[in-house]
């Protein structure tokens, strides 16, 4: 007897005794409790108890006499059963499901380590369908880079905010002003899809290990994107009226850049 046919049929609901039962059955009907027991290696008892159950759930049908014996349903009629109840039941629960997930609250997943970092990133960007929303620097749009040109080309918008002058051929790039590195604590990649999950990740100096945090809750998804978006909005502000923008408020912004951060923000960007 297969171990793979009872395995697959205990995946449908069976437990090893109704697997063994029916499967024995197939190959010898009609016949009795006894029978049944010596074919398949249950145990006499059970077998006559796993038969009742099965005759219970129509899987097996009793035919009248002294001994009773039994025959299986066909596997083509059992298994085109089968399938009707279970596609109504996932017809039911795609309905059904959804409303109880909208009282979840979608948690926020800590990740540390370039590698599951990078990973989760790409499958996120290999996985959008309608606008991809995305803050990099150079190092990081080498990796990037790739996955960004094959979403624009299935017809993905791609938005990019990029630091140190990296280059994006075939992608519209929003250069940010220059930003002194050596300044910062680190750079970041930030990442929105599809309105739908959200990534905000920091490559740190030194031993500092690169950390970032991944979530699908709605409010803070939109906080992402609308902080790329007010960016790209600025920067193409920046980039038109850069003579009116230096003469209110100095070169790179320093002056409100200082009014809202600080005297002691020299290279440190918005």
């Amino acid at each position: 007897m297969s171990d793979n046919l009872i395995d697959k049929l205990k995946e449908l609901g069976f437990n090893s005794y109704e697997a063994k039962v029916y499967l024995a059955l197939l190959k010898h009907h009609p016949a009795t409790g006894y029978e049944v027991s010596k074919e398949s290696g249950v145990p006499q008892a059970r077998a006559y108890d796993t038969l009742k159950a099965l005759e219970t759930r129509n899987v097996v049908v009793a035919i009248g006499g002294k001994p009773v014996t039994y025959m299986p349903v066909r596997p083509d009629e059992l298994l085109d059963r089968w399938e009707r109840s279970f596609q109504g039941s996932i017809k039911y629960l795609r309905e059904a499901l959804p409303s109880l997930a909208d009282e979840t609250v979608e948690p926020v997943i800590n990740m540390r380590g370039e590698e599951p970092i990078f990973k989760h990133a790409l499958e996120m960007i290999s996985n959008a369908e309608h606008t991809i929303f995305v803050e990099l620097w150079g190092r990081e749009s080498d990796i990037l880079y790739q996955p960004l040109i094959e979403a624009k080309r299935r017809g993905v918008n791609v938005n990019v905010v990029a630091y140190d002058n990296c280059r994006l051929d075939g992608i519209e790039v929003y250069q940010h002003s220059p930003i002194e590195e050596s300044l910062m604590t680190g750079r970041w990649l930030i990442l929105s899809v599809d309105d739908l999950e959200g990534m905000v990740s920091t490559v740190g100096k030194g031993d500092r290990p690169p950390q970032a945090v991944v979530t699908r809750n709605p409010g803070i998804v939109l906080v992402i994107k609308e902080l790329i978006v007010h960016d790209i909005f600025l920067l193409d502000v920046e980039k038109n009226l850069r003579s009116e923008i230096e003469k209110f408020y100095g070169s790179n912004m320093l002056m409100l850049r200082r009014k809202v951060l600080g005297v002691n923000t020299v290279g440190v960007g918005v």
